[in-house]
């Protein structure tokens, strides 16, 4: 038993490690605020939910945020981002855990990969517009946006924001899918 929890802190530290390193390949889209930025470290987070369970998940989406700010830092000390980062990632990768761990197949996960798109982007929508863009206004003294044009600033810009995002990981995770998939089972055998 030791053995094995020994072995999960192992993984859920190299998974954190991986997921840091994906974190500072990010990228704009074109058209879309430059503040929000995509990356992928949202796949190791999503393997170590697979095979470990829901709270390895959630350590690798905190783990990676805490080693980018300590490494990037935050002008105010406040680290607004990552919060919504990990936020996003939790989002995304609960919905992908809970169906794929009812249909552990390829249709399960394109489910779960749907769901997960899909509440990361409405999820995200609601929590930007009620939490995350006040704090920024709040605490980075960002300009405050109110009525249309905060309504404006999330139907044109964070919605479809996380869609892109959410279909590019989907695009990640069903290619690396097929070849990891015997992998993954074996895993969760071993952890669960």
């Amino acid at each position: 038993m030791k053995n094995k929890k020994l072995q999960a802190m192992i993984a859920i530290g190299m998974l954190s490690s991986i997921s840091f390193i994906l974190m500072l390949f990010n990228f704009p889209l074109p058209a879309l605020p430059p503040f929000l930025k995509v990356d992928f470290s949202d796949v190791p987070a999503l393997i170590a939910a697979i095979t470990m369970g829901p709270v390895a998940g959630v350590l690798v989406a905190l783990f990676k945020n805490v080693l980018d700010w300590i490494f990037s830092g935050s002008q105010t000390g406040v680290p607004v981002g990552h919060l919504a980062n990990f936020v996003t990632s939790i989002l995304f990768i609960m919905p992908v855990y809970l169906i794929y761990r009812k249909i552990s197949t390829k249709k399960g996960i394109m489910v779960g990969l749907g769901m997960g798109t899909a509440t990361m982007a409405i999820g995200m929508s609601i929590l930007n517009y009620l939490v995350f863009l006040p704090m920024y206004t709040y605490f980075l003294n960002f300009p405050a946006e109110t009525g249309d044009a905060l309504f404006k600033s999330i139907v044109l810009g964070i919605l479809p924001f996380n869609i892109i995002k959410g279909l590019l990981l989907t695009a990640v995770v069903l290619l690396m899918f097929s070849s990891m998939q015997s992998w993954l089972e074996k895993q969760r055998a071993y952890y669960q």
